[in-house]
């Protein structure tokens, strides 16, 4: 016994790809590529095709939403890890303050630094992996390109520079002082550096011409440095 389903031709390549990805199966045992716009598909009626099947179209026509929430929370998580660096910069500065000066900075830069964290940086992180993943299972064949297993490259530096970032917080939430304010600015730059990257991947989606790019910021980075060291160098001799 077979059933034949015909879905609408949403004028979305993405679409099409996870969609035949899905069913390019044993089951099809026909394609009508006659009839423009429209796929059919003559598939073995059981049960758990069929809910497969359904799975798929609900959740294809949500995929832009899906996008664009991953877009929305992957801007507040970089906003989130690009500003903090810098309330770190201010509370290790406060230290070198009268004792009075220091106790207010230092109270009024935890609870800022606090409230950025897990107010915006944690759950944007989290909602943006959630919303990532689920657009790899709409499209799996994203993971057979290399473009693609650069960029998770990429996504795990991330999550570790994310991960040493909450170190850093906890330190000094605790007042413990490692790092001098040099080294959080230049800590500073390591999220713009993987975020240059992964834009330049997902736009080019080439494994050989974002390296043009990402050797382009890498290249600025060292220029900022050298003008953090050369100010440093000033405002000492001043």
């Amino acid at each position: 016994m077979g059933l034949s389903i015909a879905s609408n031709y949403w004028n979305s390549t993405d679409r099409i790809g996870v969609f035949s990805s899905h069913w390019k199966s044993d089951s099809c045992s026909s394609f009508d590529s006659n009839a423009p716009g429209v796929l059919f598909y003559t598939i073995d009626f059981n049960f758990t095709t069929v809910l497969e099947l359904i799975k798929t179209v609900l959740l294809l026509e949500y995929y832009n939403y899906i996008k664009s929430l991953h877009l929305i929370f992957i801007i507040t998580w970089f906003a989130g890890l690009f500003y903090i660096p810098r309330i770190f910069i201010y509370h290790i500065e406060a230290q070198e303050k009268t004792a009075i000066e220091r106790d207010i900075l230092s109270q009024q830069l935890k609870l800022m630094a606090k409230r950025l964290w897990y107010i915006i940086t944690w759950p944007s992180a989290i909602l943006a992996s959630i919303f990532a993943f689920t657009l790899l299972y709409l499209m799996p064949s994203w993971l057979t390109q290399d473009w693609m297993l650069i960029k998770l490259f990429f996504v795990g530096l991330l999550y570790l520079y994310h991960y040493k970032t909450h170190l850093i917080f906890k330190e000094l939430q605790n007042d413990e002082f490692r790092y001098t304010s040099f080294f959080m600015r230049v800590w500073n730059e390591g999220a713009t550096l993987i975020l240059f990257a992964v834009v330049f991947l997902v736009i080019l989606k080439s494994s050989f011409h974002w390296i043009f790019g990402f050797l382009s910021i890498v290249g600025l980075a060292l220029l900022l440095m050298l003008g953090i060291r050369i100010y440093k160098r000033f405002r000492k001799d001043k």
